[in-house]
């Protein structure tokens, strides 16, 4: 179906359409050479000369980190300098077993850099087909190139939705109203007449235009805010922020404990440097909670390539988090639950006025008007409308539009054909004045000339907004609402549609009944989020008892009772009580799409919106998450978080999902990594003050770490994990690590001491019964953190169990990583310390559950 805007010629765009300024009509495309950035638009050759020059809109877009970044983040950290300066202390006086955890380090930090590549390739290739492609004039033709490809002084042409890519000055303009908030903060939008200046990062919210490009690239307005802050920039998270803060207090605390076990193995190992710098080395390893970091990362690479598997494009990486903390979506029901698309199921006279075929025609003349539809009046124009024939507009009046009138619908869908000759009479439509529809005002309208010699004006809306209250007209609307029907009252007016109440002597003359086409996966959709414990919201512009209709018939709780928005609250805790209790919204203006959105945050609500047209924006902008579909307008996908590429709305529980499942994996994993950091320091302060050698070396720690923490927290940080985050990430993690590390240290401590008492001399045997300790009750805080057991879980512990076993039975392994059991009576003690410690971790977990019950 060819684009209203290019009724006659290629050259047409938006500004050849009824109402458009001078100078966009047919005649655009004639032999004469234009201006640059006329009405024609640039030739080829002007275009290669500007890309010679440079002038082109240079400016990336960046999805993602590059790979140079990437690697610097990975490679470049605090604590890699610090693992990696002790490996090289290590690799001085070896031998090369104790210099195993450097080995480990370099192998995370390659996952690391491998994970988040995969990542941003998956990022890159989705924003590629997700990026706008703006529609400009060359050669007197209308194309659609990439935004890298506009160049100075290239017409640019806009219609609703669009999102405005470089600065220009308009230079045709059809309503065209341009919402600048995003940039200005100004909520109300401007309307733009020829010579206005647009900048990049405002959208159209109404109406139609073209503009000249003159900035382009790093000079456009939205290209220096992108300079202040890069678009992979992170917004905030509290995860990331809890982790800054525990590694900084870590920090803090790992100098003077490493500066006094230095001190501490010097004195006591004073006829042997080497073992006094190991056992330091030992002692300080551990402190560093090194692959906390790495997994957070590593998780969010792999929850942005497993959504990309889905089409799902993460703009914002902290997007992912915080859909695990989402507990309210709100929805737009149009492309939402239902899909774009509407068809025209009946015109239906009022009180037997007006002639069917007559007030067809009137529709087709509207439509055709329109020069980019929504989806309401796209339907008008598949049901009624055919392109007029391609005659030119009026001499001194351009925005004139002489139009065949329509003796019955075409083919659905077909708008291309020519049409028939109106009747017999050389009667015509004329298009005076065009006002495109807006979401604010709920209604679009046509000042015509018609048959006959007679002019009026023309309304197209909402049948609530147009007419009074009262009127007998509504209770048909609200009938055919109940059964999710969509309604547009056509009316006729003397009243000019730039009057401040054009509707004000309406004559109410048709009923517009649409039928919308529901999503068939939204009924598991609003199921599964509310098994969920997520509630949904819908919050439409449409007839709120449309809405309701088309929500109850979807099984979503409370639809039964939908609200006018009109009705709406001014006070700010009344909103937010009537936001709280209230399920479906009708005739939702987009300021209080917002408004609601702000009403649920005050109220503590984490609130996800899905939207794909141009009214979601501000309420996409302000929401915790904004979701867009991706085909919906430029300034939506803009302004979103997260873009449902392939807009299946089915797909939004599996994005709630893997949001969960990273944020909730990480908070497990984190408890495993702080208690490892808590019984390292407490050893060491143990150490200092006892003034003994420290009861590890560094292939010890190696293998404690990795039997217990690394390789059991990587399976964890990918498991499914369905429970939604709450706030207080820090406070949660810490309530378990800190009692279960003092635990842990203080049953290897005991452990140790006890062995020297037997055989002070033995340092091995002392050593061995130490580890033995400590991987018994640092494998009982797996078991613990891995809870519920499934049975990989429990094969996962069984085997990181086993293979310790190994390294004490198999001879070479013993040798390698010194290891050797001395008699029974330490070895046992050992174990019954370990079991002793186990149960007291079973009354703390206790504790903490029931604590983390209370505050869910």
């Amino acid at each position: 179906m060819t684009h209203p805007a290019d009724w006659t010629t290629p050259a047409d765009g938006p500004g050849s359409g009824p109402g458009s300024s001078p100078g966009g009509g047919p005649d655009s495309g004639s032999d004469t050479a234009p201006a640059p950035g006329g009405a024609a638009g640039l030739t080829t050759a002007e275009v290669a000369e500007r890309v010679a020059n440079g002038l082109v809109n240079d400016v990336p877009v960046r999805s993602s980190r590059s790979v140079g970044e990437i690697v610097r983040t990975n490679v470049f950290t605090r604590f890699n300098a610090i693992i990696g300066v002790l490996f090289a202390v290590i690799l001085v006086v070896g031998p090369i077993q104790d210099g195993l955890f450097g080995l480990v380090i370099v192998a995370n930090t390659a996952i690391g850099i491998i994970q988040e590549v995969r990542a941003k390739r998956t990022l890159d290739s989705l924003a590629l087909i997700g990026e706008a492609r703006p529609r400009v004039r060359r050669d007197g033709a209308t194309t659609q190139i990439a935004v890298a490809e506009i160049v100075l002084d290239d017409t640019v042409l806009l219609g609703i939705g669009d999102k405005v890519i470089v600065d220009g000055a308009v230079t045709e303009a059809e309503g065209l109203e341009i919402d600048e908030s995003l940039l200005t903060g100004e909520p109300d939008p401007v309307l733009k007449h020829p010579g206005d200046q647009v900048m990049s990062g405002s959208f159209v919210v109404a109406g139609a235009g073209a503009f000249t490009a003159t900035k382009v690239g790093r000079q456009a307005y939205a290209a220096q805010l992108a300079e202040e802050a890069s678009r992979f920039t992170l917004v905030k998270s509290e995860l990331r922020t809890g982790i800054d803060t525990i590694l900084r207090f870590i920090t803090y605390l790992l100098v003077p404990t490493a500066i006094g076990l230095v001190i501490s193995q010097w004195t006591v190992e004073h006829n042997d440097w080497r073992e006094a710098v190991r056992r330091t080395v030992a002692g300080i390893v551990p402190m560093v909670p090194e692959g906390l970091v790495l997994l957070t990362s590593v998780a969010f690479a792999i929850g942005v390539v497993r959504l990309g598997r889905r089409q799902c494009l993460v703009q914002e990486l902290p997007a992912i988090e915080g859909l695990a903390r989402v507990d309210t979506v709100c929805l737009d029901k149009t492309g939402t639950l239902t899909e774009g698309g509407m068809d025209v199921q009946e015109l239906r006279t009022l009180n037997g006025t007006g002639d069917v075929e007559w007030l067809r025609q009137a529709l087709a003349v509207m439509a055709r008007a329109d020069a980019r539809p929504n989806a309401s009046m796209q339907a008008v124009l598949d049901a009624y409308g055919t392109p007029p024939p391609p005659e030119q507009p009026a001499p001194g009046n351009g925005s004139e539009q002489a139009t065949g009138s329509n003796t019955a619908p075409p083919e659905h869908g077909n708008s291309n054909t020519e049409p028939p000759e109106p009747g017999n009479s050389a009667e015509h439509w004329r298009v005076l004045e065009a006002v495109p529809f807006s979401s604010a005002r709920k209604w679009s309208g046509v000042q015509l000339a018609e048959p006959g010699g007679t002019e009026a004006g023309w309304l197209l809306g909402a049948p609530d907004v147009l007419l009074p209250a009262g009127h007998p007209a509504l209770a048909e609307v609200d009938e055919l609402g109940t059964q999710g029907l969509r309604v547009l009252l056509l009316g006729r007016t003397p009243v000019p549609l730039a009057a401040p109440d054009a509707a004000a002597a309406l004559t109410p003359l048709a009923l517009v009944v649409l039928k919308q086409r529901l999503r068939p996966d939204a009924a598991d959709t609003l199921r599964y989020f509310a098994d969920q414990q997520v509630q949904a919201k819908v919050i439409s512009g449409d007839s709120a008892v449309s809405v309701g209709a088309v929500a109850a018939g979807l099984d979503l709780p409370g639809a039964d009772h939908p609200l006018d928005a009109r009705t709406l609250p001014g006070d700010p805790d009344e909103l937010a009580e009537t936001a709280e209790r209230t399920t479906v919204f009708g005739r939702v203006t987009p300021q209080q799409k917002r408004d609601l959105v702000g009403a649920l945050q005050s109220r503590g609500r984490h609130v996800a919106m899905t939207g794909d047209g141009v009214n979601d924006v501000l309420a996409l902008k302000d929401a915790d998450i904004g979701v867009a579909m991706g085909s919906g307008s430029e300034a939506t996908r803009a302004v979103a978080q997260i873009v449902l590429l392939d807009d299946r709305f089915a797909t939004l529980p599996s994005v709630v999902a893997e949001g969960r499942r990273v944020i909730g994996n990480i908070e497990r994993v984190a408890s495993l990594f702080l208690v490892k950091t808590v019984y390292s320091v407490l050893l060491a302060l143990l150490v200092v003050f006892t003034q003994v050698p420290y009861p590890f070396l560094p292939r010890h720690s190696t293998v404690l770490s990795g039997l217990t923490i690394g390789i059991p927290a990587f399976f964890l940080a990918l498991a499914p994990n369905n429970e939604r985050a709450r706030p207080g990430f820090v406070r949660r993690v810490l309530r378990m690590a800190v009692p279960a590390g003092v635990i842990a240290g203080t049953a290897t401590f005991t452990a140790y001491a006890l062995a020297r008492s037997d055989h002070a001399t033995d340092l091995k045997a002392d050593t061995s019964v130490a580890t033995l300790t400590l991987f018994l009750v640092a494998i009982w805080v797996l078991a613990i953190v891995a809870r519920p057991y499934t049975w990989w879980r429990l094969l996962l512990i069984g085997t990181m169990g086993g293979a310790f076993a190994l390294v004490l039975v198999v001879p070479w392994l013993s040798d390698f990583f010194q290891l050797k059991l001395a008699g029974l009576r330490d070895p046992w003690t050992g174990v019954a310390i370990a079991v002793l410690a186990g149960l007291l971790l079973e009354v703390v977990w206790r504790f903490v559950r029931r604590g983390l019950h209370q505050e869910s």
